[in-house]
């Protein structure tokens, strides 16, 4: 069961796309599903998520055995909208030695040392495998963007913070995403379009519930006074980096369970128009497997 590819290009940002999120229904809902009752629709969510981790599963293994092609996941988004538990429920049945996750936090001193993409390029995936970016490269023009004074520590030569500098670190995310899929890795991009008053529910819940206190801080209540501030910079950056090689998907997530099927259909329909292949063995090779067919079963 996967969801149609009409359905899949409402939520893709076409190349050069005017990006307002305020039309973007943080609640949508394909037709079909939008037309039944809330407990099927949720029944039907879960099994596309478990047909597409089956289907996941396979197509990283393929991914593997090809070793020609590398997956590279971007997830962004507002506090509370869901990409740990996303990441964790989609990525829940693929093999832990072909996936690796990377959370971008604050700054490292040693990152700070080096240009804003030096991070994001220790972490780029491997041929055969799958990287998911928790937060990334993205933050540079994110919360650096609402918070300017950030670039202070960074130690730019010269730096001129105006609307020339932001188009520069767009083309400079542009060019290395370019540079990474001309040299193999497919890269999707996610942001969990999650609506200010889920927001809301989702941090009273984190409150009430003595078990989620942990991810609470003061801090999200700070960031969400600038959610238009974040707003804009999200739209600005999804328009200006949406492109064919690296496109961005605006997931709906105010529905969690809607919001991981349709990821988790994203990414295996992805790695399954990827053209894999099983390597093809050699005469010799083939030769060598029918020997040690004729030595083991001579042993048993």
């Amino acid at each position: 069961m996967v969801l149609a590819k009409k359905t899949l290009d409402q939520l893709k940002i076409s190349p050069g796309e005017r990006v307002r999120l305020a039309e973007h229904d943080p609640a949508w809902l394909p037709d079909k599903v939008r037309k039944l009752p809330p407990d099927a629709r949720k029944t039907l969510g879960k099994e596309l998520l478990r047909a597409s981790r089956e289907g996941l599963a396979q197509a990283q293994e393929l991914l593997y055995a090809d070793d020609r092609w590398s997956l590279l996941v971007v997830f962004q988004a507002m506090d509370a909208a869901g990409k740990d538990s996303t990441i964790k429920h989609v990525m829940s049945g693929v093999n832990p030695q072909g996936c690796s996750v990377t959370s971008f936090k604050q700054p490292s001193a040693q990152d700070l040392d080096h240009n804003f993409l030096w991070r994001t390029w220790k972490a780029v995936p491997a041929r055969g495998q799958i990287g998911i970016f928790n937060r990334s490269h993205y933050e540079e023009v994110l919360v650096v963007k609402v918070h300017p004074e950030l670039l202070d520590a960074q130690r730019i030569p010269d730096v001129k913070v105006n609307k020339a500098f932001w188009q520069r670190r767009y083309d400079d995310i542009n060019d290395f995403e370019s540079h990474l899929a001309r040299n193999g890795t497919k890269i999707l991009k996610f942001f969990l379009n999650v609506s200010k008053d889920e927001q809301r529910q989702r941090f009273l819940d984190r409150i009430e519930d003595p078990a989620k206190h942990w991810k609470f801080s003061q801090a999200d209540l700070v960031e969400r006074e600038l959610w238009n501030d974040y707003q804009q910079a999200y739209q600005d950056a999804i328009a200006a980096t949406s492109t064919a090689a690296a496109p961005w998907y605006v997931i709906p997530a105010d529905r969690k369970w809607a919001m991981r099927a349709v990821v988790a259909d994203i990414i295996t329909t992805t790695i399954q128009g990827m053209d894999l292949h099983y390597p093809t063995l050699s005469a010799a090779d083939e030769k060598r497997l029918a020997d040690a067919k004729v030595a083991l079963t001579a042993q048993g």
